[in-house]
């Protein structure tokens, strides 16, 4: 059936570890600590501190609607993915309320905060990575992305901050600020690990010295260079742009290659995610040490 619906056991295993970490912190740092938590996670540690619910399965039971709501915008295998998680998620804050593991922080609520982001943010980062989610408002911030192409990372945060506000019915503002640190760490670590490590600038050059700059790109970097056909706005004479993909250590020795030829040539520079396709693969040069 997993194969049928093109869902992978990578992405199946990367969910569960994800959950399996996002738990973890949830119960020995975040619980522990007393610190809350965004999301429909958050709403189900106010459930806990106020009608001492299992978060395993207040967890479970709010999630329900919002699956619903996803069941219309999202595609099979997201839907199943986030159902999967979803389960998972239920099951490890089952599983680390009832084995003993301890994080010893010294109740030191700033390593605290710090913790809880970064155990919490790498764990729901692989998640979506894998293309799932552990329902919830990641459900509704998965939505968001795919319509209106903001980050989950900014979504989530905005989502978290409503829930904190109203955790402030059981927490001091001590530890709410510290659970807000937790939050901010939680966003940037989960648009991280969905990005991975891969890093790459593009960079568009309009020169009248178009060959010769894209001519010495190619020779000194071994980097490919394409033309794009462009028009002038103001006196609408055509130009040549030039578009590489290099290595961020690399732009200071582009710089200098176009200064060489053009000091007035144009620029932009901007950050590239991700690079696909025959002739545009993007991948790091193995450098030697020597």
């Amino acid at each position: 059936m997993v194969e049928q619906h093109g869902i992978r056991g990578r992405d199946l295993f990367l969910i569960a570890l994800g959950c399996a970490l996002y738990a973890l912190g949830l119960v020995s740092i975040n619980i522990n600590n007393n610190l809350a938590e965004g999301g429909i996670t958050g709403v189900t540690l106010i459930l806990r501190f106020w009608f001492h619910l299992d978060p395993a399965y207040s967890s479970l039971l709010l999630n329900i609607p919002l699956i619903i709501v996803g069941y219309k915008f999202l595609d099979r295998n997201a839907l199943i993915l986030t159902v999967y998680g979803t389960v998972m998620l239920s099951l490890f804050l089952w599983l680390w309320q009832r084995l003993p593991v301890q994080l010893n922080l010294h109740h030191d609520l700033f390593i605290a905060g710090v913790m809880a982001g970064l155990c919490g943010g790498f764990g729901s980062g692989l998640i979506y990575r894998a293309g799932g989610t552990t329902g919830g408002s990641d459900v509704v911030a998965r939505v968001i992305e795919r319509q209106r192409g903001i980050s989950m990372g900014r979504s989530l945060l905005f989502f978290d901050i409503i829930v904190l506000i109203l955790s402030l019915s059981y927490l001091d503002i001590r530890h709410m600020m510290y659970t807000l640190l937790a939050s901010f760490i939680f966003s940037q670590v989960v648009d991280f690990t969905q990005e991975g490590a891969y890093a790459a600038r593009g960079i568009l050059i309009i020169s009248d010295d178009y060959q010769v700059i894209a001519d010495d790109i190619m020779a000194q970097l071994n980097r490919g260079t394409s033309f794009l056909q462009a028009e002038g706005g103001y006196q609408h004479a055509e130009k040549k742009v030039i578009y590489c993909v290099v290595a961020p250590n690399e732009i200071a020795l582009i710089k200098r290659i176009i200064a060489q030829h053009d000091p007035q040539a144009f620029i932009s520079i901007i950050n590239v995610h991700e690079v696909l396709g025959e002739g545009f693969t993007y991948e790091r040069k193995r450098r030697s040490i020597f």
